[in-house]
C-alpha cells in the first residue's frame, strides 16, 4: 500500500528552522532518506518551496479567486512529502515517528494513496487513465 507522509509546520516552527545549520539539516534528512531507501519503502520524497512563492485558487466564488502567498490565515503549511510503499498504516506511522524533523509546531499527516484499481474499471475515464499509465510505465 502507498502512504503519503506530509510534513506540516506552523509559521513559528518554520522560523525556528532558520536557526538550524542547513548542512546539518541536509545530513539529518539524508540519513532518514537513506534508511527509507535501504528498507525499500521510498517511492518519492520532495520538499516544497516557501509558501511566499505559492498561490491558492479559491473555488468558493465564480470566477475562482487566486491569492498569492504567504497565507496569513493558514495555521500550518506543508513543507514536504514522502510517498512510501509499506504493508500497513501502522508501518507508515512507524516511519513517521522516526522523522528527523520534530519539535513543537511540527506534525506529519499520513494519508493512504488510493490506486486506480479502487475505481470502477468499466468507466471510460478510468480506462483512459489506465492506458496512459501503462504507456508511461506507471503500471
Amino acid at each position: 500500500m502507498k502512504y503519503m507522509l506530509i510534513w506540516r509546520a506552523t509559521d513559528e516552527a518554520f522560523t525556528a528552522m532558520g536557526d538550524v545549520d542547513f548542512t546539518e539539516m541536509l545530513a539529518t534528512v539524508g540519513r532518514y532518506n537513506e534508511e527509507l531507501i535501504r528498507a525499500g519503502v521510498l517511492l518519492a520524497a520532495e520538499g516544497l518551496a516557501d509558501a511566499a512563492e505559492g498561490v491558492v485558487v479559491d473555488y468558493s466564488c465564480e470566477p475562482p479567486v487566486v491569492t498569492d502567498g504567504p497565507y496569513g490565515e493558514t495555521k500550518e503549511l506543508f513543507g514536504g512529502f514522502y510517498i512510501l510503499n509499506v504493508a500497513s498504516r501502522e508501518e507508515a506511522v512507524e516511519w513517521a515517528r522516526r522523522s528527523p524533523i520534530t519539535g513543537p509546531g511540527f506534525k506529519t499527516e499520513i494519508r493512504r494513496v488510493t490506486t486506480i484499481d479502487e475505481f470502477p474499471q468499466d468507466n471510460e475515464w478510468i480506462k483512459k487513465e489506465r492506458a496512459w499509465r501503462e504507456a508511461t510505465g506507471q503500471l
